[in-house]
């Protein structure tokens, strides 16, 4: 079954919902793509999923409504994504950004294809529970790989697992850290996610099963 998230373009700015669980450096990216223009989108609103998270200042420093829904306040997967996503709804998302967000959710009808998330590795190599971060970098450099990257894909009910969107490479150097490593993914990162979006806005993305097909 071949399903499209948009059937036509956006003919206006695509309005965003960032969530968050850290410093906010991908938060920080996107607002920044959004400033010079190269990314047609506003952020509607960022939602932190604890109460200390870095990010919340970013996001209080751009003028962006920010809430926070802790986990720790919910008994369940299911009730805690229920409040996520009623805050979505409140400010009309378009689309859902996971932006180093480290909790599982479980993804309601009316947002299904329209949530994306970036991951630090080439998926499904150095994905899943517990993956982020530090530990994905140097996962990578203990098993001796040549290349990573990043990956942009759409989330479904499982960590690291929804149909891939944009990938991204960078070469792997005898030389690298975890930390060396890091920043080189994340300059791709920086890329990788606005491209997605904007491949998003333009209405011409094809999901058939875990395929994604730009039109």
């Amino acid at each position: 079954m071949t399903q499209r998230p948009l059937t036509a373009p956006l003919k206006r700015p695509i309005r965003l919902a960032v969530l968050i669980s850290g410093g906010g450096t991908t938060l920080a990216n996107l607002v920044a793509t959004i400033r010079t223009g190269e990314l047609s989108a506003e952020v509607s609103l960022v939602v932190a999923s604890r109460p200390d998270c870095g990010g919340i200042a970013k996001a209080q420093a751009a003028g962006i409504e920010c809430q926070v829904v802790a986990r720790r306040d919910f008994d369940s997967t299911e009730a805690f994504s229920d409040a996520i996503f009623q805050c979505c709804r409140a400010v009309n998302a378009d689309l859902v950004i996971c932006a180093g967000f480290l909790v599982l959710l479980k993804i309601p009808h009316d947002f299904h294809l329209r949530v994306m998330n970036i991951h630090p590795a080439l998926v499904p190599s150095f994905c899943g529970k517990g993956m982020h971060g530090a530990k994905v970098h140097a996962a990578v450099l203990d098993r001796g790989c040549k290349v990573s990257g990043c990956t942009v894909h759409f989330v479904d009910n499982e960590y690291d697992h929804g149909p891939i969107i944009v990938q991204r490479t960078v070469p792997v150097l005898d030389d690298d850290t975890p930390d060396t490593l890091a920043a080189r993914v994340f300059e791709q990162e920086c890329l990788a996610y606005p491209e997605a979006i904007r491949l998003f806005t333009s209405g011409r993305l094809e999901v058939e099963g875990q395929r994604v097909r730009v039109r």
